[in-house]
């Protein structure tokens, strides 16, 4: 059998898609265990990442910061974390946040570091102040860099939310965990199916997002300027 037919016979059987096993349980363990953590990430990326970029300060700090927290494996921080406080929700939380804050807090930095200086430099002249500046002229041209770093830090942690198995919970990595010590193949390739169709879902998400959310001005002058680049690389 190929993994075309694992993926038929796990997804074809009406057994995998009932009780507390069930597909559609799974699938929503998972997710839920995804927004938390983007949620945790983003709490402390975001308003860190905002705040440097716009004053300036701490760039160094941040990029050793970041780059340390990308070099910590989260399997690995998984295992001591559990070693230190036991089992549970937090132990898996824990490296996820980790893992995601890095993506979110410097592309959010460079985002606002980025915006051209001109209408910033006029809104001060206005005699804005400081947090006007920030969330109605920086934010608003920063925000589809900003919506990239989220998106990045959404998919490693949907792709990486598996581990959550490794601890006795819940999710798709479920199906991986088990079938890997069942030789259950089926259901090894039908769980990594339904983590790619996940992180597909989200990218679509995060496209619609940035339709929605970002003003078409600056879809018009980041498309601009994805064409200009282009044209350099050739």
């Amino acid at each position: 059998m190929n993994i075309f037919d694992f993926a038929h016979a796990f997804f074809g059987d009406s057994a995998n898609w009932q009780g507390y096993d069930g597909i559609p349980q799974r699938f929503l363990e998972h997710l839920q265990y995804s927004l938390l953590a983007l949620a945790v990430a983003a709490a402390i990326g975001l308003p860190v990442g905002l705040l440097t970029g716009h004053t300036g300060r701490g760039g160094n700090a941040l990029a050793f910061i970041a780059n340390a927290a990308r070099a910590l494996p989260s399997f690995g921080l998984l295992v001591l974390v559990v070693l230190l406080i036991g089992f549970g929700l937090l132990p898996v939380m824990i490296p996820l946040v980790v893992l995601a804050v890095p993506p979110i807090l410097v592309t959010t930095y460079e985002a606002v570091r980025t915006v051209d200086p001109s209408p910033v430099d006029a809104a001060r002249g206005m005699g804005m102040r400081e947090s006007r500046i920030l969330f109605q002229v920086e934010v608003p041209v920063a925000l589809p860099l900003i919506l990239s770093g989220l998106r990045s830090a959404a998919i490693q942690i949907v792709s990486t939310a598996t581990i959550a198995a490794y601890v006795s919970l819940g999710g798709i990595g479920r199906y991986i965990i088990d079938g890997l010590y069942q030789r259950d193949y089926e259901k090894v390739v039908g769980g990594a199916t339904l983590v790619a169709f996940l992180a597909l879902v989200t990218l679509v998400l995060f496209w619609a997002a940035g339709r929605f959310v970002v003003s078409p001005g600056v879809r018009r002058r980041e498309g601009r300027a994805k064409d200009s680049r282009a044209r350099t690389a050739e």
